[in-house]
């Protein structure tokens, strides 16, 4: 029997005589760019977009790094453009002697053409590849540069990467006429500048042919990259001005403490310590290719040196907030350095709690008693710098470090400096140190603690037993979806909503009055306190950096409290125990909060007696005015709830618990950094922030809504 595999490979290989090197295209210069955008910048949508901003940005920035500019500024147009203006030391316009072309088309229209290629230019810079200008002038419909330089402001235009000239003085515009150049090319002198003045300008229109409808600059992401890149070139000013608005929005930043101040900024919650600044250097030998003298490459053993510059702050929380870069980039994916810096500190802090064993009250050769990544990692704040020449980066989006060396000289760095810190003698350095070793250890503890429980939970549920607080009335479902917990302030609410509540699927669990404000108070007291850890033992999903979801007993968790100051100061702190420990059930959409009415009305009388419910002022407000329109008489006084006791059984469940008639309010929290700060502001340990914000906006207080 014949081989039919092999018989159509043969037929296959028979019709491909037609396939030669004259279907093979070529694509050369820009046209590859254009072909395929979302190599060099990513995607074509607006995160794409960004990146081409980002690359000229950055271009800009490296003059700062370098020492030749102090002033970046970025400006949004109405048109859709965007401008990067600096003051460094302008793109060469003398003549590229390989080419002929003026230096600044080599720059725009040459892929890894520039002046960071292993020359004396820059020391350390963003732009490593040599297309970060020249891909986004052959993405955008129109690109003009302006260069300061020499007395004189040099100027040319491009369209989709084409030198020429627009034939629009006055209002530049992509659709303008144009006429490419066609024999040669050339800079035009459009005006003269003071002796000494010199800078780039560059806008671009992105082009419309290869970016996605609807992709556009996002201001906010340009502010935050903005702010964070003073903090990593301390004395550099950078503005956005973002003038597509009816009035135009002009935002500054400029940071002389560096990363140190970077890492106050964002930092939430108490310090356990101050913050520390970890700074070295290192060097190490690789094999590049350079350019000898005669312009051709040849591999050479150079000798580079990286410069580590490393922020550290642990707070009171388990959050975790690890920012790295690579001398000006930003790398979110991590890398080497990155690497580096988890492993020294894992290794010195391990270290450090085995030399002090003793006074941590720590088993040293308990197994169980062992430090993890874990530990060390909640609630640090962290920013990682290096500085070197021509980094190996993974990919053109610069996302991850490659560069295998730097994580051994990060590492040293980091565990020497860290070391130092930790052993001195000084008064003031042995307190924040004790207090650091006394956190890690207390993560420990309490990551063992949750494990255990989990487990022993685990083993009592295949016992079908339960070890639930004798408080807890539980609902007879298993049905997760179905199921609710109903936190209830006091005994005399328990009582009514023992009777109102549909005991199938509705749990009830008591708390006594106010809880432990568990942003000020740390995670061991948290777990010691009795409200605390009852509410996390019934909820079932465990605290903290171990919280799992898929562990939650009930599907809705309902904060119902007294309608009064109390019961909203009770729920306050029941939402920042969810907040700060069990964050996945706010995320989830899993938290809400009972919306008990405000008052009673009785309208008329005998069989056409009716009762309404009112859950505001306003809404009191309305129903009276209704009534009267009706001529309907309305019983005095009306009645208040303050307090759920205050009313019965049957008035509760059709309010509050009836999933027929109730109204819940869905926790969100749509801006989890912002709610944080709230968070922060109104319940942490700072004194003065909180009273400051209570002066300033007591005039907006509506005295009436006070319960006195």
């Amino acid at each position: 029997m014949p081989d039919t595999t092999t018989a159509r490979r043969r037929a296959a290989g028979a019709g491909d005589a037609s396939y030669t090197a004259r279907h093979l295209s070529v694509l050369e210069g820009l046209e590859a760019v254009r072909k395929r955008p979302g190599m060099y910048i990513g995607s074509t949508d607006t995160r794409g977009l960004m990146h081409c901003l980002w690359e000229l940005i950055d271009n800009s920035v490296d003059e700062a790094l370098a020492g030749h500019a102090s002033v970046v500024d970025v400006t949004l147009h109405p048109d859709g453009s965007a401008e990067v203006h600096d003051d460094g030391r302008g793109v060469p316009v003398d003549t590229e002697p390989r080419t002929g072309l003026s230096g600044v088309e080599v720059v725009f229209t040459k892929l890894h053409a520039g002046g960071k290629f292993g020359g004396a230019s820059y020391a350390a810079s963003g732009g490593l590849h040599g297309v970060g200008a020249s891909v986004v002038n052959a993405l955008s419909a129109r690109l003009d540069v302006e260069v300061d330089r020499g007395g004189r402001t040099h100027a040319m235009s491009f369209r989709r990467g084409e030198p020429g000239e627009f034939d629009d003085p006055d209002a530049p515009a992509p659709g303008s006429p144009f006429a490419a150049f066609t024999d040669d090319s050339r800079l035009r002198v459009q005006g003269k500048v003071r002796k000494g003045v010199s800078g780039t300008r560059v806008r671009f229109w992105p082009d419309a042919q290869v970016f996605v409808k609807g992709a556009s600059f996002e201001r906010d992401d340009l502010v935050a990259r903005l702010r964070q890149t003073a903090h990593i070139v301390p004395g550099l000013t950078l503005t956005v001005t973002d003038r597509r608005g009816e009035e135009p929005v002009r935002e500054e930043f400029r940071y002389d403490g560096g990363i140190a101040e970077f890492v106050d900024y964002l930092a939430t919650g108490e310090a356990v310590a101050g913050t520390w600044r970890l700074q070295g250097s290192g060097t190490f030998t690789e094999t590049v290719p350079v350019l000898d003298a005669t312009g051709h490459l040849e591999s050479r053993e150079v000798e580079r040196t990286c410069e580590v510059d490393v922020a550290v702050q642990w707070g009171t929380g388990y959050e975790t907030v690890v920012r790295s870069f690579v001398n000006v980039v930003a790398t979110p994916h991590g890398g080497s350095h990155l690497t580096g810096f988890e492993q020294a500190m894992l290794k010195t802090l391990r270290a450090q709690v085995h030399a002090n064993a003793r006074k941590l009250k720590v088993a040293a050769k308990d197994g169980s008693d062992r430090v993890e990544k874990d530990d060390v990692l909640a609630g640090l704040t962290a920013v990682v710098a290096v500085r070197l020449p021509e980094p190996q980066f993974e990919g053109q989006t610069k996302e991850v470090l490659g560069t295998p060396a730097v994580r051994q000289i990060v590492a040293r760095v980091v565990e020497t400096e860290l070391t130092g810190l930790l052993t001195s003698t000084r008064r003031e350095d042995k307190a924040p140190a004790s207090a650091l070793l006394e956190k890690v250890v207390g993560e420990m503890r309490a990551r063992v603690a949750a494990r255990l429980q989990r487990d022993t939970q685990r083993r009592k549920n295949a016992l079908e037993s339960s070890s639930l607080p004798a408080k807890l009335k539980d609902c007879r479902s298993n049905d997760v979806e179905r199921s609710e917990l109903f936190i209830v302030e006091g005994d005399s609410a328990l009582g009514t909503a023992m009777s109102a509540r549909n005991s199938e699927f509705q749990a009830l669990l008591p708390i006594r009055g106010k809880i432990l404000n568990v942003q000020k108070a740390s995670v061991t007291d948290m777990l010691r306190n009795a409200e605390c850890a009852s509410i996390i033992q019934v909820i079932g999903g465990g605290s903290g950096r171990t919280f799992d979801l898929d562990a939650v007993r009930y599907g809705r968790i309902v904060i119902m409290t007294d309608a009064d100051v109390d019961g909203a100061h009770i729920r306050t702190l029941l939402l920042t125990l969810f907040f700060r420990y069990m964050r996945p059930l706010v995320d989830g959409g899993r938290v809400y909060a009972a919306v008990p009415p405000l008052h009673r009305i009785d309208i008329g009388s005998g069989a056409s007696k009716e009762v309404v419910y009112t859950y505001s002022d306003a809404e009191l407000a309305k129903a009276l005015k209704d009534a009267q329109r009706r001529n309907r008489a309305v019983k005095q006084p009306i009645q208040r709830y303050k307090g759920l006791g205050e009313m019965d059984a049957d008035q509760l469940a059709e309010t509050t618990m009836d999933v027929s008639r109730r109204t819940l309010r869905r926790v969100r929290v749509s801006d989890a950094a912002a709610a944080e700060r709230v968070f922060e502001l109104l319940m942490g340990s700072d004194v003065a922030p909180r009273k400051d914000f209570i002066v300033e906006r007591s005039d907006h207080l509506d005295r009436d809504r006070i319960d006195a």
